[in-house]
Order: structure tokens, then sequence, then C-alpha cells
């Protein structure tokens, strides 16, 4: 081993110049036997770990070829198989289990209740429990439930089904911005995530068609159960046949990683030193949930995600309907509602590629947010003898997501501390539940078929989010400059490894808030 000192060993932390001047020895002392996983694998490895730019591409490249399949694949399903009910609600569905007044919205958000029960739970779970066998379990136990929707005969078997669906699929979102904090570098975290979250777009795309073909299928042939009920029974084996090889392909860190050999595991794990955070620390820390609780930024998210998910609620459950009320068959809402999954894949590709590229996610997704309100004000204005003008407003609506994956990209950047970064993806995602949950309801059945007091609610809800983006964005940038001026301290040290002690981002002077 080297004969450097490390300033994990607290006998040279003690030495360290500057040591109670900026509080940050003290903070490295304190968790000095807290240590991150990968600290521990640094130091039992021996030996320094170099790491040139050749062998980072040729990582990363090998990273990406068997990480981020696997995560779109799943997250594809994640979408398809919470947003079957919108399929099944134009396929005979509503008929068949009696539905009637507000009892389908209830549908709509009874999934977000589940979602919303479990969010803080599952975060726990998440960090306690090995990643990617964790994820792997609710991913199998999701597709269970949805195949449970195809026996379902009333409105209250319905209401179970979507529940536990709900509480099974809280843990997919937040794993998978635990993942990408995990094995990529803050400048590649915008753009993969995106890439994933793109796959709820394809899954539109996909559902649209399987549904459309389901449908034409049972009319030209005699099937032996209801059309609606195929859906749910395909994408339900589907996804747990995907779950499956996710439990036995998905490594829960890079220091299990069967892709990686040994070395290359070390490698993986330095690359990602940059981003102050290391890769996991499974010990719970009351102090980082207390820091979560009074961290602007936090609340922030959480406003954002309650405010946005308003309309994403409706829009999720209702836009078969929707589509249908500008004057298309029900069969034509199937199909003509995937070009909206091909804005959003678009939307979130160039937005994530273009945020990192130029320094400023927050911002550049944004303007789609105001693209998606002009979509609204399409929908809205528009009379009834121009359906394709309003098919086009719904299109562009699909471009809403980017904000949401931008700051969900942002939980993956700008939060350190394992246990504060759990929590406030939790905070995060419970407000998206309760935005989820509140958005079927502005769907009022006395409304139908033109929704018109929901699609105003929109608008203003995405202004407001718009607004809120903002205010994160200057928020970031006054954080940075409060770091730089603590670091041009005549007394501050630099600590080697503090980015593998799990120091949160308000701790650790080094960390530096992406925008």
């Amino acid at each position: 081993m080297s004969d450097e000192k490390h300033v994990y060993d607290p006998e040279v932390v003690r030495e360290l110049p500057g040591s109670g001047k900026n509080g940050v020895s003290e903070k490295i002392l304190q968790h000095a036997n807290d240590a991150d996983d990968a600290m521990k694998a640094f130091t039992s490895a021996g030996e320094v770990i170099t790491l040139d730019e050749e062998t980072n591409k040729r990582l990363l490249r090998k990273i990406d070829l068997n990480i981020m399949p696997l995560l779109c694949v799943v997250y594809m399903l994640n979408f398809l198989d919470k947003t079957c009910i919108s399929y099944a609600s134009v396929m005979g569905m509503k008929k068949d289990l009696g539905l009637h007044g507000q009892q389908y919205s209830w549908l709509g958000s009874m999934f977000y209740f589940g979602y919303l029960i479990w969010e803080y739970p599952t975060n726990r779970l998440l960090q306690r429990l090995p990643l990617g066998k964790y994820s792997s379990f609710n991913v199998i136990a999701w597709g269970v439930t949805l195949t449970c929707f195809s026996t379902v005969a009333n409105f209250q078997g319905a209401l179970a089904v979507r529940f536990f669906l709900g509480l099974f699929e809280a843990a997919v979102t937040p794993g998978f911005a635990l993942f990408t904090s995990q094995w990529y570098t803050k400048e590649e975290q915008g753009l993969r995530t995106g890439i994933w979250f793109s796959f709820n777009g394809w899954a539109q795309i996909l559902g649209g068609l399987v549904a459309y073909g389901i449908a034409r299928g049972t009319d030209a042939h005699e099937a032996s159960i209801e059309p609606w009920k195929i859906v749910f029974l395909v994408t339900g084996l589907l996804t747990v046949v995907v779950g499956v090889l996710f439990w036995f392909f998905m490594p829960d860190n890079q220091l299990n990683a069967r892709f990686l050999t040994p070395d290359e595991r070390l490698l993986a794990v330095e690359r990602v030193r940059i981003n102050q955070q290391g890769i996991g620390n499974k010990h719970f820390k009351w102090y980082q949930v207390k820091e979560a609780l009074t961290d602007p930024l936090a609340w922030a998210f959480l406003s954002y995600a309650l405010i946005a998910d308003l309309p994403n609620g409706g829009l999720t459950n209702f836009f078969s309907l929707l589509i249908e009320s500008f004057g298309y068959t029900s069969e034509q809402s199937l199909l003509y509602g995937t070009p909206a999954g091909a804005v959003e894949v678009v939307s979130l590709i160039a937005c994530g590629w273009l945020g990192d590229r130029v320094g400023s996610r927050l911002l550049v997704s944004t303007s789609c947010l105001w693209l998606s309100i002009l979509g609204v004000l399409l929908i809205v204005c528009l009379p009834d003898t121009m359906n394709v003008g309003k098919l086009i407003g719904y299109y562009l609506t699909g471009s809403a997501a980017t904000c949401f994956v931008a700051l969900l990209s942002l939980i993956s950047s700008n939060v350190a501390g394992y246990t504060k970064k759990t929590t406030v993806a939790a905070m995060y995602l419970i407000g998206y539940c309760v935005g989820n949950i509140i958005g079927p309801q502005t769907f009022q059945a006395k409304d139908a078929p033109k929704y018109v007091p929901a699609e105003v609610t929109i608008i203003v809800c995405w202004g407001i989010s718009a607004f809120i983006v903002y205010g994160i964005y200057f928020y970031c940038k006054y954080q940075n400059k409060l770091k730089e001026k603590i670091r041009s301290q005549p007394g501050y040290v630099k600590l080697e490894n503090q980015e593998f002690l799990d120091l949160t981002d308000r701790e650790n002077p080094e960390f530096i808030y992406t925008l």
C-alpha cells in the first residue's frame, strides 16, 4: 500500500491544518468509522487507483451496454402497466365492471394511494437491502398483481388491485435514481435519466399499438375472454419475465457487477468519485433525515412534483377518453394516442443531452413545459371542427415530463448523503403521488366529454410549476457561490477521500450543485 496518509484515519484527521476552523475535519472524524462501501473497497484493495481517459470511456460504454437496457425496459413496463387502465376504459372494461360516476376516476387515484403509503418505507428498504435484488422483487410482484386485474368482476376488486399495483411500483423511480447516481457522473446523469424515463413514451407507443391490435383482432375473431382482460394478462406476464431477468443481471452496485472484472469494479467506483457522493451506505442516519426536512431545495422538489403531477394524473388515465372527445372512435383513440409517446421520447432525450451539454438541465427542460401549456391551450381554444389541431395540442403535452425528469436527475446529482438522498426522493415522489391522486378527480363525469375545467387546471398548474423550476435554478446558483467562498478561506483544507464518507451536500464544501 502507498505510504500516503489517508484522511479517514482519525489520527490523521486530528493533524490536518484547519481542523476545527471550518468544521469539515470534525465532520470527517465523526463519519470515519461509517464510510461508504467504496471506501471499504479501496482500503481492502491496498493500492492507489488511477483512471485514464481511454479506460474511462471504455468503462462507460460497458456500463451503458449492461445497465441502461435493463433500466429502460423495466421503466417502459412501469408506465405501460399503470396506464393499461386507460386502454381498457375504451375496450369495454367500464361496462363490464359496472363503473359509473366518479368510480373510474377513483381507480386512477387508488394506484397512487398505494404508492403514497409505501413510498417512504420502500425508500428505506432501497437503502437497507441489496438495491438490485429488492428492485427485482418489486418488478415481479407488480407483474403478478397486474395479471390479477383480468380476474376482477367489480369496482371493489379493481380498487384492490390498483392499490397493490401502486404499492409495488413505488420502488422503481427512486430505485432507478439511485442506480443512476451510483453508476454515472453528474455530467452523465441528465442524459441517462432522460433516456430511461423516455421509455414512458415508448410504452405509450407500444401500449397503444398492442391495445389496438387486440381490439381489432377480437373484433375479427371471437375470443374466449374480453379484450381488455387480454391487455392486462399480456403486459402482466411480460413484466414477470423481465423482473426475473432483472434479478439475475442487475448488480446491486459496482462491487458485485458480474459484467466487470475485479479491477474494473474498482475503476467503475473511481470514475464516480467526482460526484462527491460515494456509491451507497446502508446505515440510517437521523440527522440526514432532519437535514432533508429543513432543506428548502427538498421542499421545492416536493412542491413541483405535487403541482406538476396534477395534470399528469388526469392525462395518464383520461387521454383515450380525451381523444374520443375530439370526435374519434374508441379504436382510433387507441392508435392516435401513440404519437404523444414519440414526442415524449424526443423531448426527454434532446433536453437531457442539451441540458448536460450547456450545463443547465433546468432552463432547457422548462422550455418544454411552456410547449405543453401551448398544447392544452390548443385543446381548449380551438373549435370542435379543428379536431386535428386539438390532437396536435394533445401531442405537445407529451413534452411536459422533461421538467419532472430534470428534477429527478437533480436528486441524483444535487443531494448527497445516502439517507438524505432516499428521504428527498421519497418526499419528491410523495408529492408526485398526491398530485396524481388529485389529478383524476379534476376530470369530473359531469364535464364529459370535453373536460374543460380540468384542462384549465392543467394550464394553471404547469404555469406555477415553471416558476418553481426557475426558483430552484437560482437557489442552486446561490448555494454554489456560498460554497466557493468557504473553499477560498485561508484555513480551508480539502480532505482526501471525503467524498466516500457519506457526507451530505450541505456538509461537504467540495460539493457543487448541478444546474
